[in-house]
């Protein structure tokens, strides 16, 4: 959606859910994905979102205009980043892949660093950075240890595995309402009974 004189670019290849609102000044990256029921709300300032990162459902991305010093506050999302369902992040910058747990706030002018992590449930405070290797947790968010090297790997493999998801969304998501109609009365048509079930009646395809 557009608001005032800004426009969305997403990237031909990103994954946007149907029900996800990517609204203004918002730049998505290709590989990325929108799950559903995310907003990124660019209206008083911008929000960029690098290639390969997934802002999972139920999320909220927004900005402030400037805090009370006037420093201005876009919320910039770097590359191959996870951002955990139902996770707040608000005029703060999350660099190249590093990890927000679900459910995690992170308010204006919050850095997370590259390979940094944030666990779910975390409430990140005004003008905090959080180092790279590090988990931050607990709230407000303290450093609770250092990352493993097979712990960063998984940062990044997250990220990977999101984007092949993402395509397989896109696909279903792109099916003609015919096509969605067909493919139930196969399944109908050929659903078996489910032995674990058999004495429900429960009919599993």
């Amino acid at each position: 959606m557009n608001i005032f004189d800004k426009v969305p670019k997403v990237h031909k290849d990103v994954f946007v859910a149907p029900s996800a609102s990517v609204i203004g000044d918002v730049e998505v990256g290709h590989r990325s994905s929108i799950w559903y029921g995310c907003v990124p709300r660019g209206d008083v300032n911008s929000i960029r979102v690098g290639t390969g990162t997934n802002i999972q459902d139920n999320s909220l991305v927004h900005v402030a205009k400037s805090n009370l010093s006037g420093k201005v506050l876009p919320t910039i999302i770097g590359d191959n980043v996870t951002v955990g369902h139902s996770a707040v992040l608000h005029g703060c910058t999350v660099e190249d892949e590093a990890f927000v747990g679900m459910g995690a706030v992170l308010l204006d002018r919050v850095v997370v660093e590259k390979h940094g992590m944030v666990a779910g449930g975390a409430l990140v405070r005004q003008n905090t950075k959080t180092p790279s290797g590090e988990v931050w947790g607990g709230n407000p968010a303290r450093v609770l240890k250092k990352l493993s090297e097979e712990e960063i790997a998984f940062i990044s493999q997250s990220a990977a595995n999101y984007c092949n998801l993402a395509r397989a969304h896109a696909v279903e998501n792109a099916k003609p309402f015919d096509e969605i109609e067909f493919e139930k009365m196969l399944r109908k048509k050929f659903a078996r009974r489910d032995e674990e079930y058999g004495s429900l009646g429960v009919d599993r395809p």
